[in-house]
C-alpha cells in the first residue's frame, strides 16, 4: 500500500524516467476499476429492482454513467499531464484545474440526473400526485443546481464571488429593465406553479381572450395549450396575471338548461306535464338530485307556453354528459306526447273583420268566374 501511495504521489510531481510505464499502468488501473464498478453497479441495480423502495433505483441510475466516465477521464487527464511534462516544455498545471472541474461536473451531472429520475419515478408510480407541481419543483431544483454550479466554477477560475455578486446586483437592474417582458413571463409562470389555477391536462378557457383548450405544458416563459381543433396555442405566462381564467376541468357537475314550449291549447295539461318531468328527473340515475332541480311553468311566449327545465348531471365528462342530456330530452318528448300535448312552433294568427272577409270572398269568386 505504501509503494502504491509513493507511486501515486510521484505522478503528481511531473517528469519521470518511466513516464510511458506510468501511463500504461494508469490505463490498466482504469480498466480494472471500470470493470469492478461495472460489476458492482449492475449488482446494485439488480438488488434495487427487487426492493419496494423506489428511490434506490433512481439513485443508482443517476450515478452509474457519470462515475464510469470519471473513471476513464480522470486517469486520461493525468496521463495527458505526464505526456506534456515529458514531451513538451509546457507546464501541465492547467490539467490539475481540469481534473478539479471534472469532479465538480460529475457531481453536478449526478444531481441533475437524480432530479430527473426522481421526477419521472414520482410521475410513473404516484399517479395521484399533481404532475404540474412535480414538474415545477424539479425545474426549480435544476435551476438552483445550475446557479450554484456556475458560481463554484467561476470561483475555481479565480473570480471573486463578492465582486461578481456586486456586479450582478447592478447588472441585474439593467438586465431587468431590458428584459422586463421575459421577467414578467417568468414570474407569471411562478404564479401559475404556486397558485395552481390550472395544471397539465386541464381544460381552460378565458372569457377575456380567445383562449380555450387543454393544457399541454407549463414552462417558465410560456404555456402550451392544445385547442379543440388540435392546434397548439402558445400563451406567454404574463397573460394569465391579467385575464380571467375558467377551469372547466374542476366542475363538479354539468348543467342541463332547456326551455320546453307547449301549445296554448295544451294549457289544461301543463301542470301534469311539469309534475311528470320533475318526477322523471328525480328518479333518473344520472341526475344529481342534491343540486338545484327546477321544472316549472316559466313564461308566456308569443306562440308557446314555456316550461323551464334546470338540473345537473352527475358526470362532468363531455361525451357522457351529451348522452345523458339526449336521454332526458327524449323522455320529455315522451311525457309531453303521453298527455296528448305537443310542442309549439312559431305561428301567426290574423284577425280580420267580417266585412273584409266578405269582400275578399267576392273578389275571389269574380276571379274564378
Amino acid at each position: 500500500m505504501d509503494q502504491f501511495l509513493l507511486w501515486w504521489s510521484s505522478l503528481e510531481k511531473g517528469a519521470s524516467v518511466n513516464w510511458m510505464y506510468n501511463i500504461g499502468l494508469l490505463l490498466l488501473l482504469s480498466g480494472l476499476l471500470w470493470g469492478g464498478w461495472l460489476l458492482i453497479s449492475r449488482r446494485l441495480a439488480t438488488i434495487a429492482s427487487k426492493t419496494q423502495f423506489i428511490w434506490d433505483d433512481a439513485l443508482i441510475d443517476a450515478v452509474r454513467t457519470p462515475v464510469s466516465l470519471c473513471i476513464w477521464v480522470w486517469p486520461g487527464l493525468m496521463s495527458l499531464g505526464i505526456m506534456v511534462d515529458n514531451i513538451t516544455s509546457y507546464s501541465s498545471g492547467f490539467l490539475a484545474l481540469l481534473r478539479h472541474l471534472l469532479l465538480i461536473g460529475v457531481f453536478i451531472w449526478i444531481l441533475m440526473r437524480l432530479i430527473t429520475n426522481i421526477e419521472q419515478t414520482i410521475l410513473d408510480n404516484r399517479p395521484h400526485r399533481d404532475a404540474t407541481t412535480v414538474t415545477a419543483i424539479s425545474k426549480i431544483l435544476r435551476l438552483i443546481v445550475m446557479v450554484l454550479s456556475s458560481l463554484i466554477v467561476m470561483q475555481n477560475f479565480g473570480l471573486s464571488l463578492s465582486g461578481l455578486l456586486t456586479f450582478g446586483g447592478v447588472g441585474g437592474l439593467v438586465v431587468g429593465m431590458a428584459a422586463k417582458d421575459l421577467l414578467a413571463n417568468f414570474f407569471g409562470g411562478m404564479m401559475i406553479y404556486f397558485d395552481r389555477p390550472f395544471k397539465v391536462g386541464d381544460w381552460i378557457r378565458s372569457p377575456d381572450r380567445q383562449i380555450e383548450g387543454t393544457i399541454e405544458r407549463i414552462g417558465f416563459r410560456m404555456t402550451v395549450i392544445r385547442t379543440f381543433d388540435k392546434r397548439p396555442l402558445y400563451v406567454p405566462n404574463s397573460v394569465f396575471s391579467s385575464v380571467v381564467v375558467e377551469n372547466a376541468s374542476r366542475m363538479q357537475n354539468r348543467r342541463i338548461k332547456q326551455s320546453v314550449g307547449l301549445r296554448y291549447c295544451d294549457a289544461a295539461v301543463m301542470g301534469l306535464v311539469v309534475d311528470d318531468i320533475k318526477s322523471m328527473l328525480q328518479n333518473h340515475t344520472d341526475i344529481e338530485t342534491r343540486q338545484t332541480l327546477i321544472v316549472s311553468f316559466d313564461t308566456y311566449g308569443p306562440s308557446s307556453l314555456n316550461i323551464l327545465v334546470y338540473t345537473f348531471t352527475k358526470t362532468v365528462d363531455w361525451v357522457k354528459y351529451k348522452a345523458v342530456q339526449q336521454d332526458v330530452m327524449l323522455q320529455i318528448v315522451a311525457i309531453v306526447h303521453s298527455h296528448g300535448a305537443d310542442f309549439a312552433f312559431p305561428t301567426t294568427t290574423l284577425d280580420m273583420p267580417t266585412a273584409a272577409i266578405t269582400a275578399l270572398t267576392a273578389i275571389d269568386s269574380q276571379q274564378q268566374a
